[in-house]
């Protein structure tokens, strides 16, 4: 592996139809030879957002991250103030944690602004070498961050604004429908 995809966001292609990827943002926060790391960041999860509605008196939204380790959960914290001690940083700005408890209790403290917390179950992983094969084989588009807020929350909106940002055959596809075979 001579680069790495760490920081950047992968736009899932057409060619990636009928699953969880399918017209899919990912934000890499590992990537290394060890393998890849990443959230979805456009894919809500409604069964997950129901659970945790059950505890709070205001509206939460989770995102799939993806399909590894559905019981996990990740925050994405838009916060250069750290109220964990157990974080990958992302950015300067931006941050990944797993400690549930504190982040909760951060929210529920009005330490944490919900609105700068995203919520994730579980990840998107690859093997080492897996992704870059993906990226050879065109089933990702990978493009360097351009101002995006993580914890904003997005939907299919967010893929196909970035592929109309990208002009050109991503201009194509930004208006292709889902079903690629109805075209």
């Amino acid at each position: 592996m001579n680069h790495s995809y760490k920081g950047k966001i992968l736009i899932s292609t057409p060619d990636i139809s009928g699953d969880l990827f399918s017209r899919s943002v990912v934000l890499v926060i590992e990537h290394n030879e060890s393998g890849a790391f990443g959230l979805i960041l456009n894919k809500k999860n409604s069964q997950m957002s129901t659970k945790f509605n059950d505890f709070f008196d205001f509206q939460i939204e989770v995102y799939d991250g993806g399909p590894v380790e559905n019981d996990k959960v990740f925050f994405i914290v838009k916060s250069s103030e750290k109220v964990t001690e157990i974080y990958t940083e992302i950015t300067d700005e931006y941050y990944l944690t797993e400690d549930i408890e504190r982040i909760i209790n951060a929210v529920l403290a009005k330490e944490l602004d919900i609105h700068n917390v995203k919520i994730f179950s579980g990840y998107s992983g690859w093997s080492p070498n897996q992704l870059d094969t993906e990226v050879q084989r065109k089933m990702w588009t990978v493009v360097d961050v351009y101002n995006l807020d993580y914890t904003l929350p997005n939907d299919q909106t967010l893929w196909k604004s970035i592929m109309q940002n990208l002009g050109g055959e991503f201009l194509l596809w930004a208006n292709s429908p889902e079903d690629i075979s109805l075209n």
